[in-house]
């Protein structure tokens, strides 16, 4: 597997925000860069504003001022395609239309020569379907960069039904070589980001409509508790819901209408309003001057509990939750009540989501006192802990529960009794997607997790998430979530049911 040599050329058609990165990247890398677009001196304008971005590298000391006017060298605009011509590599920016873009490869193949490689940047549009027109379909690749190009690490290198493995191969060496960490995958609706990405935004949109709490405390939640760089409210203003909305319903016609795509109401009705997040000052917030964010509820402070001891089986993925909570000055002897391993709070059963409510939770152990907490991505470090209590628990009780969590050092959220929580529902799903996207041979699982961290800053890939909450775990959350909702949209990847399968207690995605 080789990358274009330096020096070779790469013709970059479009200039816009992902043209314009795209050539900034190759010509740093080493690249004699071509830059064109339809728009009067759009292509000029965009090696200025490289120029302008390069320098601030400089005086950052990210980049030495020799580099940067090397690079700059490198740059040209042109006015013609046909100026294309030597090129070893095109990657295509424009317009997001499968017309535009088949019409630009059909032109393109006229001019370059048969070893060039043509790529597309497309996010959405099949790569098979992009290339069905050409003489030679097997030279066309996706290559889908993230915005912005010079900061985002993944490159997606989609490979279409004809794309040959020797182009999709020098792709991939290419994008490795300017920096970028890129990652194989099929063309299927979605790719791995823009599918695997969906239950992140789907889940908490229905958390939202099932009065589980106001967006800015599920946001907190997701935040603090779950490690999110932001919570999904925040992230769709700011993505913008036009935007969102529209890939969410792509991908569900794509996937003929699977459940698990299932477009949200609230957004479909924010999109209605044209309220489309922070471009248009008003989302799921308000945004410009004067403009508060609404706090995320936090419970009033409680007393320190006498009476704390654990119960069931093994902390297992507990274990540093309970090392926290010693370390509050907890005494925490052993009482032999129930398997699934939890507290006992002054009479307060608590334990960690399942999938099923708290109230439903309650019924079937036959414990009144039943208080649920949400997944943690790092007990030892969250700074919020978020719990739902059963209809049937008394205050006193939940009270005890809040104050536990408080003395460890957390701020305490409180959600309504929704099924599976915030955090561990919105995991469990990303894990089922990854899983099926492994399990369809999209991509790899060391891939869907490198995508996800590296192209939406997820705080830990979700199959390795998986395993370390525990296959168990997940797959009897997704199993609880279906039979409460009665819907093929929690249905378990066939993936984690035969990895479940072949090791009931140790079974792990990542061998």
């Amino acid at each position: 597997m080789h990358a274009l040599p330096q020096g070779s050329t790469v013709a970059v058609i479009g200039s816009g925000a992902m043209g314009s990165g795209i050539a900034q990247v190759a010509a740093i890398a080493g690249h004699q860069v071509l830059l064109y677009d339809t728009r009067q001196d759009a292509a000029a304008q965009a090696i200025e504003s490289i120029r302008i971005a390069c320098s601030k590298l400089v005086e950052k000391g990210r980049m030495g001022a020799v580099e940067s006017d090397l690079a700059c060298e490198r740059l040209k605009a042109i006015a013609t395609l046909g100026e294309a011509k030597d090129a070893a590599l095109v990657v295509e920016a424009i317009v997001e239309n499968l017309d535009a873009k088949r019409a630009l490869f059909t032109e393109l193949e006229g001019i370059v020569g048969d070893d060039c490689i043509l790529a597309t940047n497309t996010s959405s549009i099949s790569v098979t379907a992009i290339a069905a027109p050409l003489r030679r379909p097997q030279r066309l690749v996706g290559m889908h960069f993230f915005n912005p190009v010079p900061l985002m690490a993944l490159v997606e290198v989609i490979s279409g039904l004809a794309t040959s493995r020797a182009v999709a191969d020098t792709v991939y060496a290419t994008a490795e070589g300017w920096g970028k960490n890129p990652v194989h995958a099929k063309s299927t609706p979605g790719f791995i980001v823009n599918r695997v990405a969906r239950p992140y935004y789907a889940e908490g949109l229905r958390l939202l409509l099932e009065q589980a709490a106001d967006p800015a405390t599920l946001d907190a939640v997701m935040r603090e508790c779950g490690g999110f760089r932001m919570g999904p409210f925040e992230l769709m203003d700011l993505i913008g819901h036009d935007v969102n909305f529209s890939v969410t319903n792509s991908v569900f016609d794509a996937y003929f209408g699977d459940p698990r795509f299932t477009p949200s109401i609230l957004q479909q009705e924010l999109v209605n309003a044209g309220f489309l997040g922070r471009k248009t000052g008003r989302g799921f917030y308000q945004y410009g001057e004067g403009a508060d964010k609404p706090a995320a509820q936090t419970e009033a402070p409680q007393p320190r509990p006498q009476s704390v001891a654990l119960i069931g089986g093994e902390p297992g993925p507990l274990e540093t939750l309970v090392a926290r909570v010693a370390g509050a000055g907890f005494a925490l002897p052993r009482q032999e009540i129930g398997v699934a391993p939890g507290f006992l709070c002054e009479g307060a059963a608590v334990y960690l989501t399942d999938g099923r409510s708290a109230t439903e939770r309650a019924r079937d152990n036959d414990h009144r006192d039943t208080v649920l907490f949400d997944l943690l991505l790092d007990a030892g470090k969250a700074t919020r802990i978020a719990l739902a209590r059963a209809d049937q628990c008394s205050d006193a009780a939940y009270h005890a529960v809040v104050g536990l969590f408080q003395a460890a050092g957390f701020a305490v959220t409180s959600l309504d009794d929704v099924p599976g929580m915030a955090v561990m529902r919105t995991v469990a799903m990303l894990a089922n997607e990854a899983a099926d996207a492994v399990n369809q041979g999209v991509c790899s699982a060391r891939a869907v997790d490198t995508a996800m961290q590296k192209g939406v800053n997820y705080p830990r890939g979700p199959l390795a998430w998986a395993d370390a909450v525990g296959l168990p775990q997940v797959v009897t959350a997704l199993a609880n979530l279906a039979a409460v909702y009665g819907e093929d949209r929690y249905r378990v990847s066939p993936l984690l049911r035969r990895k479940l399968a072949a090791d009931p207690v140790g079974a792990r995605i990542h061998a």
